[in-house]
Order: C-alpha cells, then structure tokens, then sequence
C-alpha cells in the first residue's frame, strides 16, 4: 500500500461519522461548602470564646475579632491546599475537625484565666502556635503526597521508623523521658515530643502494607473448632509480635494507653483484611492473659487497676485526679455550669488527659454528646472513604486510621468516665500537646488525600468499544 493510499484510508476514517459521545457533566468537588463550613467552625469557636471571656469578667475586646480572624485564615489556607491538590476530598472532614480544635483552644484558655496550678505557661497561646504548625503540615502532606498507595512502597521502612520511635523513651534516664510515672517522652532543653503519636500512623502504614501484600499468610485456615477458622501455628508470627510490642510498652514504658491503642489498631485492621473472627479472638485472648500477668508483677499496673476499681478508697493520693472527674461531670449535669462558670481547673490535667470532664462540667451531657457527636461524623467519613477507594492498600489504611480515631476516643472516654482504667491518652485535636496535635493533622492529611482518591471521577472505556474502533480512534488522534 503506497503512501497516497495511506492517505486517503485516514481522509476516509475522518470524515466517517461518528458515534455520539456521552459527555459527563462534571461532579461536583463541595469546595465552596467545605469554605462555608470553616466560617461556621469559626463563629461558634468566636463566640465560645466570647462566652468565656464575659462569664469571667475579662470583658469584650477586639482582639476577639483578631483572633478569630486569625483561626479563619489559618485553616483557610489548609482549604486552598485541598482546593488545589485534593479537590474532590470530603468537604466534612476539616471543618469539622477545625471547630473540635477551636473548641479546645477555648476551654485551654478558659483553664488558663482561672490561674496557676493546673499547668504552666500560656498554654493557649502554645496550643494556637502548635495549631499553625499542625495545619501546615496538613497542608504539606496533602500537596507532596500526589498518591496514597505511595506509602505501600515505603511500608518496612514505616515499620521500622515506628518501633525505633516507640522505643526511645524506654532507653532514655527517666530525667529526659518519664512524667507522672509514664516513660513516653523525649525531654530536651526548651523542647519535648511524645514519639508514640506518630509510632501509631507508622504502623498503621506498615500494617496495611504487609497485609496486602501478604494477605494469603493470614487467611490460610488451620482447624475449625467452635465455628471458627483458626489459623495455621506458624502463621501466628505477626500476631505474637504485635502482642510482645504491646506488652512491651506496657511493662518498660509503663503506658497502658498507647499500648492498648496499638494492639486494638492491629487487631481491626487484621480482621478487616481477613474476615476471620478467630484472629481477633486470639488477639483478645492474648492481650488479657498479657494484662492479668502485668497485674501481678508489675506495680504501676496494679495501681492503675485498683483506682479504677475504687478511687474513693484514697480520695486524696492516687484516687484524687478520678474523683474530681466524677465530680466535675456531676456537677455539669444535663446542660452544664456554661461557659466560664464551671471549675474545671480543680481537676488535675485537666487541659490534657482530663479536658472530656472541663466540658462535661461546663456543657454537661448536652454539650459532650455533640462533641462525641462531632468524633463520630469525622470516624464514619473516614469509614466511608475506606468503602468508597478502589485499592486494598487505600481501603486498610483509611479504615485503620479511622479506627484508630475510634479506639483512642473511647479509651479517653472511657477512662476519664471510670468504664475502664485511666489509660493517660490525649483527645484528639481538642487536648493541650504539641505531639498529638501534629500527629493527629498528619493522619487527618492521610485521610483527606485517600477520600480524594475515592471521590474523583474514574474514567473507563465505553463497553461497546471494540479494538479496531479504539485502533481507528488513536489513529485519527494522532492525524
């Protein structure tokens, strides 16, 4: 065939006509709605603080206007990086988190007006500097991470990173790493970091990673007993490991918080890779026979469990901090004390482990439901994001992340109320501390850049297309 032929065969295909092509109105990203959200957040943080600021007889000033200025204009710049980089990511996610942060803020600073004692420093102006860094890096992960499944590639490395930072603490003099009686700091001069907060998102990465890779490993089935699909013995490696790590945190670090989160994360994250109940079952099993041991050897453990069990027998040594809790949520009631009128400062920690019982005195249950309320919207999003992804690597990350927001939430719950043993765990975005604001931004990032992911558009061929009409397309394309 000559090239004129050539020629006239591609005049031939161009002027042939053609299919009508169905043209997919573009989907909405809900950017504008997510901005309107972040004004809403700000309002209510505003006007909180305003509350506070009369209820305390600090008076009215406009330096409440800059402030709220500045908290807007902070997480408007998380916005526009999600609007650039991210533009389909759900538009619920930072808002939200955005008004549980300025909510913390605000009670911070209402336990800083009522004196010394429970902490020092201007803790609220610490916590708005830390909540700029946190948003920037927030905004940082969300424009560098192009890909989530990037994070599979660098999955032992993750691993590794986590244990090592996991371990520090318990290596260091208790000088330079333990505070009220927990080793799971790095104290320097002018500086201090609890590495576990960004141990847990290490892991998580590595976890998800290794079981997507070796997902075979942990659904191969050994006997059946009792309905269940135990697996093989030497199959158990993975899960004895995360058990010693657990333990191990527990014994030398003296933290049961963190050591409890990051088992129970495992624990998820297995049994939604596999579907098999047994594993979790054999998890449970270990984890207690792990914990009564504990019990009898170790003392701050034994402590731990006989206050919870009844912190009135020494209501003013260990018990202390648990029955000003109690009292502080008797106190609030239904509706609270409002806004400045309550006494959240008797309660020791109150800006860090205990800020669940400053709101629950001064909002009552009322107000701590919305907040737990607000957790809840941010935990389902985040489970919806795992359902909604196309990869298995996106969908055990999102959903360990969302889980691990889940498990650390009822252990701080849980432990301030006495269902469970204090633990010493932070809230999420609401709890004075520079580590766990960071951190928990980070994993806030992680999140956003897989809904991204989940949410875009999918481009596929149309089913009626066949190879030559693919063929003769690219060849018309390139013409």
């Amino acid at each position: 065939m000559t090239r004129a032929d050539d020629d006239e065969a591609t005049r031939a295909l161009s002027t042939a006509p053609q299919p009508p092509v169905a043209v997919t109105p573009p989907l909405p990203t809900r950017r504008n709605a997510e901005l309107l959200l972040l004004c809403f957040a700000t309002v209510i943080t505003a006007a909180a603080l305003t509350i506070v600021q009369a209820n305390q007889d600090r008076g009215l000033r406009w330096d409440l206007v800059t402030y709220a200025a500045a908290f807007l204009a902070v997480f408007v710049g998380a916005h526009l990086a999600i609007r650039r980089f991210a533009p389909y990511a759900d538009p619920l996610l930072l808002p939200v988190v955005a008004l549980l942060n300025g909510l913390g803020l605000v009670m911070i600073h209402r336990l800083d007006l009522a004196g010394p004692g429970h902490h020092s420093g201007p803790s609220a102006n610490q916590q708005m500097l830390w909540t700029v860094v946190g948003v920037a890096a927030f905004a940082f992960v969300v424009s560098s991470l192009k890909d989530h499944r990037q994070l599979a590639r660098y999955g032992y490395l993750s691993g590794l990173t986590g244990l090592v930072l996991l371990a520090i603490p318990a290596m260091l003099p208790a000088s330079f790493s333990e505070q009220n009686g927990a080793k799971i700091w790095i104290r320097l001069p002018g500086f201090s970091i609890q590495p576990a907060e960004f141990s847990k998102i290490l892991l998580l990465i590595f976890f998800s990673a290794v079981l997507v890779a070796k997902r075979g490993l942990f659904t191969s089935a050994g006997k059946h007993v009792l309905g269940m699909d135990l697996p093989r013995p030497r199959d158990l490696a993975p899960l004895l490991a995360a058990w010693v790590i657990s333990v191990g945190v527990m014994v030398f670090e003296k933290d049961l918080g963190t050591s409890l989160l990051l088992y129970a994360s495992f624990l998820v994250v297995v049994y939604l890779a596999t579907q098999r109940f047994s594993w979790v079952v054999i998890g449970l099993t270990l984890f207690a026979l792990g914990s009564v041991a504990a019990y009898y050897v170790f003392d701050h453990v034994r402590v731990r469990v006989q206050t919870w069990l009844d912190p009135f027998a020494d209501p003013d040594g260990n018990g202390y901090q648990m029955v000003q809790s109690l009292f502080s949520f008797a106190t609030g009631g239904i509706f609270g004390t409002g806004l400045g009128n309550g006494q959240p400062d008797t309660v020791p920690a109150a800006s860090t482990d205990f800020i669940v019982a400053a709101f629950g005195e001064e909002l009552g249950l009322v107000g701590l439901a919305g907040i737990l309320m607000l957790y809840t919207i941010v935990i389902i999003r985040g489970m919806r994001t795992a359902i909604a992804v196309r990869d298995s690597f996106g969908k055990l990350l999102a959903a360990g992340l969302s889980s691990t927001l889940a498990i650390q939430l009822f252990i701080v719950v849980g432990g301030v109320t006495k269902l469970i043993p204090l633990t010493g765990l932070t809230t999420p975005w609401m709890s004075y501390g520079g580590s766990s604001l960071l951190a928990n931004y980070v994993l806030l990032a992680i999140v956003v850049r897989i809904s991204h992911a989940a949410r875009r558009p999918f481009r596929a061929r149309p089913r009626n297309t066949s190879p030559i009409a693919a063929a003769s397309t690219e060849v018309i394309e390139r013409v």
